[in-house]
């Protein structure tokens, strides 16, 4: 028998996640009931689209929890070293403004080899965009919930106008860029489904972020440095200033890393609204793990997973998707209370 003492932390962590997967669906039955839904129906395409069989769960749910999770890993890191940044959609639409640009420039000349310096240009872009806030953090102390929200609407409306402009397709019809190269499109992992190699690379991700965060001396600082600045900073003789620019650049690399992977493995060219809000599912795949990468692996998955339930719901069933959304918010809400009422009960003990 397992003790509780035994149970691994990252299981402890995914905890809160597997709880709201089973609350969630007494939750939805009951907004079904109340909006006149015929839960039946409705349920069942939901499944259908999510977990059907195994095609299905890679082409649907993988696939749109590939840029959740990269970007959650982004989010998790920065709320790690209490750094709040909510400006990872901005940084993810940057990102992959940067891969569609450089991809469109590089053409067919590297083959496939150009896929590199593509990543390479998304993961360079998100940490600009982080640079601004992260500088007006350090300098003039102002807070990064406000400038990250902002650099958001600039990204949205920059991306906007790329595609309506610089980047728009040759016969300048459509808001959107002209296809990228195939040799530039990431490979597929699995032969027959459409999940690309983006999947593999998120979950690498998360085991190198968990290892630095339980293994380095560079994790315990961060660790450290969001439990308590000023004790690192007496302490532990912590850089706090260099170390949250630090971490607050590379936070906003992961985010742009995460947009140029969706544009190589699934949009293949830069629209308008490319982004449904992944940087904000990223906030509360983050929070749902309890800030752990291998957590985010799991919430990740599971809001994924809800995704493509809502998409099949509302095709096959006539249910708004708009009540996932929903769902996620009460799902979310729930969580944090429950966080927040341990850390109390933690406190008094």
């Amino acid at each position: 028998m397992v003790t509780p003492s035994r149970v691994p932390r990252w299981i402890a962590h995914a905890g809160p996640a597997l709880g709201a997967a089973a609350g969630v669906v007494a939750l939805l039955a009951l907004l079904l009931v109340l909006g006149g839904f015929d839960v039946g129906a409705a349920l069942s395409a939901m499944v259908r689209g999510a977990v059907a069989s195994p095609g299905v769960f890679a082409s649907s749910t993988l696939v749109r929890a590939v840029p959740i999770i990269i970007a959650g890993l982004a989010v998790a890191l920065a709320f790690r070293a209490g750094i709040l940044n909510v400006g990872a959609d901005g940084q993810l639409l940057g990102g992959a403004a940067a891969a569609t640009a450089v991809a469109l420039a590089l053409g067919d000349t590297l083959g496939p080899l150009g896929i590199v310096p593509v990543l390479a240009a998304g993961l360079v872009t998100g940490a600009a965009c982080a640079a601004g806030p992260a500088w007006l953090r350090r300098r003039f102390g102002v807070l990064e919930v406000i400038t990250t929200i902002m650099v958001n609407f600039i990204a949205l409306n920059v991306v906007s106008w790329l595609v309506r402009g610089p980047l728009q397709e040759p016969t300048r019809v459509l808001p959107q860029s002209a296809a990228i190269p195939r040799a530039l499109e990431l490979p597929l992992l699995l032969p027959g489904t459409r999940l690309h190699v983006g999947f593999a690379l998120a979950v690498v991700l998360a085991i190198v972020l968990h290892r630095y965060f339980t293994q380095t001396a560079g994790g315990f600082r961060i660790r450290v440095l969001g439990a308590n600045a000023s004790a690192a900073a007496v302490a532990g003789r912590v850089d706090t200033a260099r170390l949250s620019t630090q971490v607050f650049l590379w936070s906003g690399a992961l985010a742009g890393l995460a947009g140029a992977v969706q544009v190589l493995g699934v949009t293949r060219a830069l629209y308008d609204n490319l982004s449904p809000g992944y940087g904000f599912t990223a906030i509360a795949v983050a929070l749902l793990a309890g800030l752990h990468p291998i957590g985010v692996l799991v919430s990740g998955t599971f809001l994924g997973g809800l995704a493509a339930g809502a998409a099949s719901m509302q095709r096959d069933a006539g249910v708004p998707a708009v009540l996932v959304s929903v769902l996620e918010a009460a799902v979310i809400l729930s969580v944090v209370v429950w966080r927040a009422r341990q850390h109390r009960v933690v406190a008094a003990a």
